[in-house]
C-alpha cells in the first residue's frame, strides 16, 4: 500500500508536524467550537482544524479553559489560535494551551472586530510590526510545538506593506503564516487580492496558506494556482456547510468529491448539530444552535418555513421535534 506523504512539514522548536491535506478550517468565533469541529471531521479527518480564537487573558484568569482542555478527546490535528497584545501573557497562554494538546499554536492578527483590534490585539498588531514580532519570538520560545499566524493584507490599503511585515514575521520564528487577502479597513467587503497573496509567498521561505474567497473546490484550485500558496483555509463558506472542507481536501488529492447534501441530510447534520450543542451546553445550546440551524436548513423545498420555525421554537424539544418531523416527512 503507497504510503501517503505530509504536504507540508512544520519542524517546531522540538516538536515538528506534518500535515496530510492542503486545506484548514479556520478559527471562528462563536462557531467553530468543539461540535461544529466534530461535523467537520466527517469529512475532513486529515484537515488541520482550530479552535475559536482564545483571549490570552482569559486563560489567566481561568476563563476560556475548556475551549483548550477539550482537545485530547478529538481525534486529527487541531491547533489553537490566541490573540493578546502583551508578548509575556501570549507566552503563558501558548504553555497551557500546548500541556492541552494544541498540534500547533496560531497567533491572530487579522481579526478585524473593533474591539479586539482597538486593545491592540488581532488585525491592531497590523500597526505595530515590531510588537507582532516580539510576541511572535515569546510564543515560539515558550513552546516546542510550531507557531504560525494568521494575518491580512496590512491595517488599509494606503499603510499596508504584506510582504515586509510577513518578513518580521518569518525571521521572529514563525514557521507558517496564512494571509487574508484584504486588509482590516475591508472587513470582509470587497474581493480579496490573491495576487498580493502571491507576492508574498514568493517573498518568504516557510509555507503560505491563502485565506478569502473560497467557496467550493474549484475556487481553492484556482487560488493555489494563482498564488502559489502551499494551502488553502476556509472561513465563512464553511458555516452552514460543515462538509466543504472536505468537499476541497478531496479534490486535491483527486479523489471523488462527495454531493452537497441534499434537504433529508441536511436536515439529518442540524439535527445532530443541535444534539450536540445541547449535550454539551444545556439549553443554552439552543440559542447557538439557531444561527447554524439557519445556515445547514437553506437551499431545499420548504427550507425558508423550517428556518422560520426553528429561529422561534422556545424549547430545545420543540426544535428537535421540529427536525424530526421534517425527517419522517422525508422517509
Amino acid at each position: 500500500m503507497k504510503k501517503t506523504l505530509p504536504v507540508i512539514t512544520l519542524p517546531g522548536r522540538g516538536t515538528s508536524r506534518e500535515l496530510f491535506s492542503k486545506v484548514m478550517q479556520s478559527p471562528l468565533s462563536g462557531i467553530s467550537d468543539r461540535i461544529f469541529r466534530s461535523l467537520v471531521r466527517r469529512w475532513a479527518p486529515d484537515a488541520l482544524l482550530f479552535t475559536e480564537m482564545v483571549n490570552a487573558t482569559s486563560l489567566e484568569l481561568g476563563h476560556g479553559l475548556q475551549k483548550v482542555e477539550e482537545l485530547c478527546d478529538e481525534p486529527g490535528p487541531i491547533g489553537v489560535q490566541l490573540f493578546d497584545y502583551r508578548p509575556q501573557a501570549m507566552a503563558d497562554a501558548a504553555r497551557r494551551a500546548e500541556d492541552s494538546g494544541a498540534f500547533l499554536i496560531d497567533i491572530n492578527m487579522g481579526c478585524p472586530v473593533k474591539k479586539v483590534a482597538r486593545k491592540g490585539g488581532g488585525s491592531g498588531l497590523l500597526k505595530e510590526p515590531d510588537l507582532a514580532a516580539k510576541i511572535v519570538s515569546s510564543v515560539a520560545k515558550a513552546v516546542t510545538i510550531p507557531v504560525t499566524v494568521k494575518s491580512r493584507l496590512g491595517w488599509c490599503k494606503d499603510s499596508s506593506d504584506p510582504v515586509g511585515f510577513a518578513l518580521r514575521l518569518e525571521e521572529a520564528g514563525a514557521q507558517l503564516l496564512t494571509l487574508h487577502g484584504r486588509t482590516r479597513k475591508q472587513g470582509f467587503s470587497g474581493i480579496a487580492d490573491w495576487k498580493a497573496i502571491h507576492a508574498v509567498k514568493k517573498a518568504l521561505s516557510i509555507p503560505l496558506v491563502a485565506n478569502g474567497d473560497i467557496i467550493n473546490a474549484d475556487e481553492a484550485i484556482r487560488c493555489l494556482n494563482e498564488t502559489g500558496a502551499d494551502g488553502v483555509m476556509i472561513g465563512r463558506g464553511s458555516m452552514g456547510a460543515p462538509w466543504l472542507v472536505g468537499q476541497i481536501d478531496a479534490a486535491l488529492k483527486g479523489k471523488t468529491v462527495i454531493k452537497t447534501p441534499e434537504r433529508k441530510a441536511r436536515i439529518g447534520i442540524a439535527l445532530d448539530h443541535l444534539q450536540g450543542l445541547l449535550e454539551s451546553k444545556g439549553e443554552h445550546g439552543l440559542l447557538i444552535a439557531r444561527k447554524h440551524l439557519s445556515w445547514t436548513c437553506k437551499g431545499f423545498p420548504g427550507a425558508s418555513n423550517l428556518r422560520h420555525s426553528l429561529v422561534r421554537a422556545e424549547t430545545p424539544d420543540e426544535a428537535i421535534s421540529l427536525l424530526k418531523r421534517e425527517l419522517a416527512l422525508q422517509s
